[in-house]
């Protein structure tokens, strides 16, 4: 079988890491009958110097309609002013409701923590990142945070969903309906009577996201899917990304009722773009991720398989020393996707 894809390389490091991902994804296909059709598009400030009129270009929006599924490279934003963030908006555009970022720890990559496995399950279009803000006189300004009934049910029945598919066996809600009792009130209420409804064999439970945050760093382990708003998800998932090595070591992926794009959550670094050193695991397991999605999806148990051989793979050279630089090792981007591919 032969599967559309659309593949957006992104910004600074972006097309290096995704061109890696890109090969490890290939050869590991090449050992069953599917295949990949890539279908790239442009987005960031490279559709801009590529000569599009827009930072995110409506044919790049048709092809992911079409295909169902991209996997997508680091945009840029610019802090502080500037243009608004791509990622946001191509998450809106497309309802990519529910954000889901795995952190587990990686053998040979050593960090204080050991037997990280939690899943950070992110509400994608609303919250404080509906991006309302008006100054309403100078050096006064407002930020609306918006919540609703709707937002709350779906995100909330996905991540038990998604807990329950996968023999997880707690979500923990992550909130602050202590001070903003209506918006993250409505969340938590939501959350509570998806569970009483439908979810009673998943344990639940609500923490404070300040002392959340404190019983992470103390214990990761004792968390399994954990659900939060857009803010909180988005802080939460960096700060877990720390337990295991960074977010180079840590896969993205952004699910709506019709489409689904796998991205990986680090920035595009220009730093060092075009040098060769960016670490492409992170993008190469956001692709195992939509390779187990086209699995499920097509029952195409091709895909599933393929996915499978790259993580042993990828797992089997940190254990074996092949790292790259920001791991503590010498590789550049290119070497570990050869050392990947080679423990096929």
């Amino acid at each position: 079988m032969e599967h559309g894809c659309v593949l957006v390389p992104g910004d600074g490091i972006g097309p290096e890491v995704v061109a890696a991902a890109r090969r490890i994804i290939d050869a590991s296909l090449a050992n069953e009958g599917s295949s990949i059709r890539w279908v790239e598009r442009d987005a960031g400030t490279a559709a801009l110097e590529k000569g599009h009129d827009s930072l995110l270009p409506e044919d790049t929006v048709t092809a992911i309609k079409e295909e169902g599924v991209a996997l997508k490279g680091p945009c840029t934003t610019p802090i502080g002013g500037g243009f608004s963030s791509v990622n946001v908006a191509l998450r809106k555009t497309l309802d990519l409701y529910g954000a889901v970022r795995p952190v587990r720890s990686l053998d040979g990559v050593e960090t204080r923590y050991r037997d990280v496995d939690v899943v950070v399950v992110r509400e994608n279009t609303e919250g404080l990142y509906a991006g309302i803000e008006n100054e309403i006189t100078p050096g006064v300004v407002t930020s609306l945070k918006v919540a609703t009934d709707r937002a709350c049910r779906r995100i909330a029945k996905f991540a038990f969903t998604y807990a329950r598919d996968r023999g997880i066996g707690r979500v923990t809600a992550f909130h602050k309906a202590n001070i903003m009792k209506l918006s993250d009130g409505l969340f938590i209420r939501c959350a509570r009577e998806v569970h009483e409804a439908e979810f009673t064999d998943i344990e639940y439970e609500e923490l404070i996201i300040d002392a959340a945050c404190m019983r992470l760093v103390q214990d990761p382990s004792r968390f399994g899917v954990l659900l939060c708003e857009n803010l909180y998800g988005d802080v939460v998932s960096d700060l877990c990304a720390g337990f295991v090595g960074g977010l180079g070591v840590t896969p993205g992926a952004n699910f709506g009722e019709k489409n689904a794009v796998f991205e990986a959550v680090h920035g595009s670094a220009p730093d060092i773009a075009g040098k060769g050193l960016a670490n492409p695991l992170a993008i190469t397991m956001s692709g195992v991720m939509m390779l187990n999605h086209l699995s499920v999806k097509t029952g195409d148990a091709d895909m599933g398989r393929a996915a499978s051989r790259i993580r042993d793979a990828y797992d089997r050279a940190l254990r074996e020393g092949a790292r790259t630089g920001d791991l503590g090792g010498d590789l550049g981007t290119e070497a570990f996707a050869d050392a990947v591919i080679e423990r096929f």
